[in-house]
């Protein structure tokens, strides 16, 4: 399954708002659609968020006309900033913002700097499906045979443009010939683990049950899960990750009933110019992803509603990040420090 792909001069993107019905692909060569994209949630997953900017700016790039690299490179702002601007909580998707200005910067003409900028987004979804092939096969030696794993929102290769984070460790593990069996979280507020990682997990005949969110005490407590897997979009340098909203509320719980709770992510989710999870931005969505589901209304109307997309775990919670280069433990601030790039 590819969430997107670079076509030559356009994008093939997976629809993921129309999973588990109906698989529709969109194609674009226009950085807009892109941006809008990923608003709409049509692409989703910090490590496929990162992989569609780098694309969406060599799209917009390719459409730019000027007479003269400033020129150029002042009409390639306005692109890079509409990409930015769409997801605020994702890391991954400027650091390749950031990846995509330095070479441009660097390019000496025009032509140049277009042709480098294809190059760069296509290096950049290589390197981000590599990470997460290496990750998960590092994670899968921390899950034992036999196991009962939970995870929360859609980590699969759909959210990462590669392999997989925390689904990909699970997929990696069977894969390994271990006989394991995964819980997934529907994920209110938009679904994503009864959408779509329950879709991949049929896909790839994991054994699975499906729960609500509010189900994963009950099941802690009887001693029905070993270990608790999910994804991060940004991970301080403390390692204190926020991950999909609901997140926190798992990991406290896997505390209280001594089961461990493991983030899965490549190190481009790392954010060492922060110091912790409290100075990450939380994006806040629309409460119409609350108090309706694809459309219809479950709330009364005006009902007010909040919906931010993500929480914070504090990395006191966490028992270890398992990345491309390694897997880390406390102390994190050195793990961070040692593994980012």
């Amino acid at each position: 399954m590819k969430a997107i792909e670079w076509l030559g001069d356009r994008v093939k993107v997976l629809d993921q708002t129309k999973l588990p019905q109906k698989e529709v692909y969109l194609e674009t060569s226009r950085y807009q659609d892109i941006a809008s994209a990923i608003t709409g949630l049509k692409i989703r997953g910090a490590p496929a968020i990162g992989v569609a900017g780098g694309y969406g700016v060599a799209l917009g790039a390719l459409k730019i006309k000027a007479k003269t690299r400033d020129d150029f490179l002042k009409k390639l702002r306005p692109i890079t900033r509409a990409i930015a601007t769409t997801r605020p909580t994702a890391r991954n998707l400027f650091r390749a913002i950031e990846r995509m200005q330095k070479v441009a910067e660097s390019a000496k003409d025009i032509e140049q700097i277009k042709t480098a900028l294809v190059n760069e987004a296509i290096r950049l979804h290589a390197e981000e499906a590599e990470a997460t092939r290496r990750l998960s096969q590092l994670g899968a030696g921390l899950i034992e045979d036999g196991f009962t794993v939970l995870t929360h929102c859609n980590t699969g290769a759909l959210a990462t443009a590669g392999y997989g984070t925390a689904l990909g460790v699970i997929i990696k593990a069977r894969e390994q010939g271990k006989r394991l069996k995964v819980i997934a979280t529907e994920t209110r507020p938009l679904l994503q683990g009864a959408r779509i990682t329950a879709w991949e997990l049929k896909k790839a005949k994991v054994p699975f049950t499906l729960i609500t969110d509010s189900m994963a005490g009950y099941f802690m407590s009887r001693g029905e899960v070993d270990c608790v897997i999910v994804g991060a979009d940004r991970i301080a340098s403390n390692g204190d990750t926020a991950n999909k909203i609901g997140t926190y509320t798992l990991a406290v719980l896997a505390k209280e009933n001594n089961i461990p709770f493991y983030v899965a992510a490549p190190t481009t989710t790392f954010d060492m110019t922060l110091a912790s999870g409290d100075e990450i931005p939380i994006e806040e969505r629309s409460p119409e992803e609350v108090t309706r589901i694809q459309g219809v209304a479950i709330a009364p109307a005006g009902v007010k509603a909040a919906n931010p997309a993500f929480d914070v775990t504090p990395h006191r919670y966490i028992t270890a990040i398992i990345t491309e280069s390694g897997i880390i433990r406390e102390p994190y601030g050195e793990g961070t420090r040692k593994y980012e790039r």
